[in-house]
């Protein structure tokens, strides 16, 4: 049976080469040319030659977009900012924590030294009096007294910094950086100005180590009896300068007991023959010469404390800064 030409099918014949006709249905281009944003005529309802018009379906189209879309977008945007700076602050936080425990640990291990330095300074003033007191124009320039102030000052550094780093406050944080930078270039300051006038230093300490002299022996003044008479007898050493020193102390031909190479009662009223011929400065500075590595080491490595103290202290304030305002 043939099929009428009138009955409606969903069915089309495609055509073929040899066809003549190459209608094409209205809007078939539609779709295509608005995908390209009208670059290839779509301006004009063309597309490469062929002139269309929008069919009815997608003329509803065009007006049936949903309008929200542009919302959605900028909330998906706002999303992804917020996850961004949400990263950002926990990053910030995890780094934070890592800095704070660090410098807590180091000011924790400052502070316990500081303890300990105060500790001996106090032993020794207790048990020894003025120990170690040599200079007759500051007398209270002893090893017990510098220990005491070194102590303090380090054990009250190493608490703000722990109280400081602990509760992260910014305040206690930059009071230590502060501090700890005058205490460094103070000292930086004494070691330039040491080299600068040794020979000044040197002359000055002699005539003053001369003049302290005069009160050995005397009352009240044990720590720089003692202080002569450790160091002549462990650097085998006798006066500052020489050993006539003493003669002008005693007015007469005489050193202390610890002069002599056999220590006994009063053998320091013998003859020079059995006296250390030495004289105590030079042998003093001498010793501190073959040993300035280690002295070196030993100010170096108080000096990286410090710096490294310092470098803790303003990278956890800027992080503490960095904190509030990105996390606020």
């Amino acid at each position: 049976m043939r099929r009428s030409s009138t009955d409606e099918s969903t069915y089309h014949r495609s055509p073929s080469l040899d066809s003549k006709d190459y209608s094409f249905p209205n809007g078939a281009f539609r779709r295509y040319s608005s995908m390209y944003g009208g670059q290839f005529g779509a301006a004009s309802n063309s597309f490469f030659g062929f002139h269309t018009n929008p069919g009815p379906k997608a003329t509803k189209a065009k007006y049936t977009t949903p309008k929200g879309n542009k919302y959605v977008v900028f909330y998906l945007d706002l999303s992804f900012i917020f996850l961004l700076e949400l990263k950002r602050c926990s990053m910030a936080h995890n780094c934070l924590q890592c800095i704070k425990y660090l410098m807590f640990v180091f000011n924790l291990l400052f502070w316990l030294g500081g303890c300990g330095i105060l500790g001996v300074g106090i032993w020794l003033a207790v048990t020894q009096g003025n120990f170690a007191t040599l200079s007759s124009s500051f007398p209270s320039l002893s090893a017990a007294n510098l220990l005491i102030v070194t102590g303090t000052f380090v054990m009250i550094i190493g608490f703000v910094g722990c109280i400081g780093a602990i509760k992260e406050n910014k305040c206690l944080l930059l009071s230590f950086f502060i501090m700890l930078l005058i205490i460094f270039l103070l000292e930086l300051t004494v070691v330039i100005l040491f080299f600068v006038y040794t020979d000044k230093i040197d002359k000055y300490a002699q005539r003053d180590l001369k003049k302290g002299l005069h009160l050995y022996g005397t009352d009240g003044n044990i720590g720089l009896t003692n202080a002569w008479s450790i160091i002549q007898t462990d650097f085998r050493c006798c006066g500052v300068s020489n050993y006539t020193d003493w003669f002008e102390v005693y007015n007469t031909t005489r050193v202390p007991d610890s002069c002599c190479l056999e220590f006994s009662e009063n053998c320091g009223l013998h003859s020079p023959g059995t006296w250390w011929k030495a004289p105590c400065y030079e042998t003093v500075k001498i010793w501190l010469q073959e040993n300035l590595l280690a002295v070196g080491i030993f100010g170096l490595c108080t000096a990286m404390v410090q710096i490294l103290g310092l470098t803790f202290a303003m990278t956890m304030y800027c992080q503490v800064v960095k904190a509030d305002t990105y996390c606020a």
